[in-house]
């Protein structure tokens, strides 16, 4: 089984393909295939078209331990740059940070400009070109969401190419043009029976279409773009055929109480149903860190989202008359969506299980340590197990799609189409409730929250975006949720940026006063994670980054900077 899943692991393969040099004319021409492989006799069959795209899958999304830090769900210790408004327009790009750089996209324009090249049919050509163009399309998204208006470019430039002077493609044509590589992904990538164990399938490109033609779809619409129906139309398609498939599912033992904490800290998740696509680890071959810094990782969930769980009645704490408050976590907890406890450690939580089989077990918030910022712990994804504590020793198995967020991109997308009635829920969000042992939602019961994040939406958009960031928390979905939304006001809502309440009675329950003693509370005994300020400002010129100066030298055409910047 071991040595099974050692090779299965692409992800680990270390590539001269991707080892990139730089250039001095632009950074369009980030130089990374052709310095790697000899152009007259790469390509030539099969398996050099399998080595090149390898280089790929390093690069695909997975939830990591900073996922929601950007956003109004957590609350890291230290402030985020961008959202407390201390971001610098760079001066230059930065590979790192994925500022303006384009190594990628030319390393899939180099593969698709070459690829046909190979003695292969026809059939095994469009499967891995279909590789590369679902990467493309993943890397231009990225770009469009971070910049708005960008180059678009089909082919690998050289220093004689006319298209480094060429301006900015706009937002929604570079979108169109992502949407015909996911088709094409989708057409000819082969179903998971027939796709080597670890690589690209056609319902792994159908989820990746439905993530970014519902992003897409609704920052049209709310954006005021136009044309927004199409695209989220693209999106549920997508989504019904993954769900269609019936190769799906989400795990269950019929333990609503464990089942979603325990979906996030198995060692492997390949043929797990709610896994279309896994990113596999195996010990002393491919590691990572995540239980470790998710025990030290100095940040929290926020009390805004913690308000975001339903009571068990299926209503809002503001609505709810099971709701027992928050003057304690023990009271906080009480009659809440079990997923709330799977999420957050709460009293009863076992931190960890040293050599000897000793439980530390929580039964105070651990606030005043590295552990968290405000006393709302994150353990989705965290194990107890020491050896998976060990640092960089972690072989938890992580998700890059999850079938919970298809069912969710289905309920969102329907809903905007105004195609989302009873079956339509009963086959997503009630599913998903199922899970945890919450009540299936009624449309015809459903009541508006009165204190709703989004006043002007319709209740069942509004139920559907609050069981999307319950159900997705923590893996890096929320702040393009923001963006998509036109929601980026949210970030100023002063809950985005405390913890929980912390009672004198509670605080007295510490045995060690001094880790409690310099805590900042609000004006209401919540902790206040930065002292000096009540709430974050949001600006409208938020919605994108600006382009690093020197890149707008280099190319005027690329000008004006954007908005605001």
């Amino acid at each position: 089984m071991m040595m099974m899943k050692s090779k299965n692991i692409i992800y680990a393969l270390a590539l001269a393909v991707m080892a990139m040099t730089g250039c001095k004319r632009d950074s369009f021409l980030d130089l990374n295939p052709d310095d790697a492989f000899s152009d007259p006799t790469f390509f030539k069959n099969e398996s050099d078209l399998k080595l090149y795209c390898n280089g790929f899958y390093s690069t695909l999304p997975v939830m990591d331990n900073n996922s929601d830090n950007n956003s109004d769900n957590m609350v890291p210790r230290s402030k985020d740059p961008f959202l407390s408004g201390q971001y610098i327009v760079p001066i230059v790009k930065n590979d790192d940070n994925g500022e303006w750089s384009w190594k990628n996209e030319r390393s899939v324009n180099y593969f698709l400009s070459r690829y046909q090249r190979a003695q292969a049919g026809d059939d095994v050509k469009n499967k891995y070109a279909a590789e590369a163009r679902f990467f493309r399309a993943l890397y231009f998204w990225q770009k469009v969401k971070r910049y708005g208006d960008v180059p678009w470019f089909s082919k690998d430039l050289n220093e004689n190419s006319p298209e480094l002077d060429l301006p900015r493609t706009p937002h929604k044509q570079v979108m169109d043009s992502v949407l015909a590589d996911l088709n094409f992904a989708v057409a000819n990538l082969p179903v998971p029976g027939s796709a080597e164990k670890g690589r690209l399938h056609k319902y792994a490109a159908a989820a990746l279409k439905a993530r970014i033609c519902l992003w897409e779809g609704t920052y049209r619409k709310y954006h005021n773009l136009g044309n927004d129906q199409p695209m989220i139309r693209e999106a549920a398609n997508a989504a019904q055929l993954v769900i269609a498939s019936g190769d799906y599912d989400l795990y269950s033992t019929g333990h609503p109480a464990t089942d979603y904490y325990n979906l996030f800290i198995q060692e492997e998740l390949q043929g797990n149903k709610e896994a279309i696509m896994p990113k596999r680890f195996i010990k002393d071959v491919f590691m990572h860190n995540l239980t470790r810094q998710l025990g030290e990782g100095n940040t929290g969930f926020s009390k805004s989202f913690v308000r975001s769980f339903l009571c068990t009645d299926g209503l809002p704490t503001s609505l709810s008359p099971s709701y027992k408050g928050d003057d304690s976590i023990q009271a906080e907890i009480t009659n809440r969506d079990p997923r709330f406890g799977q999420l957050i450690a709460t009293p009863g939580f076992v931190f960890q299980v040293d050599a000897s089989g000793n439980k530390d077990l929580i039964t105070l918030p651990r606030i005043g340590t590295s552990v968290t910022s405000t006393g709302y712990q994150r353990v989705k994804g965290r194990s107890s197990s020491l050896e998976q504590w060990n640092a960089n020793q972690s072989t938890l198995d992580l998700f890059i799609f999850r079938y919970a967020e298809v069912l969710l991109v289905y309920a969102e997308a329907k809903a905007e189409l105004n195609e989302c009635d009873q079956n339509v829920i009963d086959q997503t969000i009630s599913r998903l409730r199922a899970r945890v042992g919450m009540p299936a939602m009624q449309i015809a019961a459903l009541r508006k929250d009165p204190k709703s994040d989004f006043p002007g939406l319709p209740v069942l958009l509004d139920e559907i975006r609050r069981e999307r960031r319950v159900e997705l928390a923590a893996e890096g979905f929320r702040f393009d949720d923001l963006l998509r939304w036109n929601a980026g006001k949210l970030i100023e809502n002063p809950e985005s940026i405390l913890g929980m309440k912390l009672r004198p009675e509670v605080k007295a329950q510490y045995p060690n006063q001094g880790q409690v003693k310099d805590i900042v509370l609000d004006a209401n005994g919540y902790i206040r994670v930065y002292p000096d300020i009540t709430n974050r400002i949001w600006n409208e010129k938020m919605y994108l980054y600006p382009i690093p100066t020197q890149e707008l030298t280099l190319n005027p055409k690329l000008l004006p900077q954007n908005k605001g910047w």
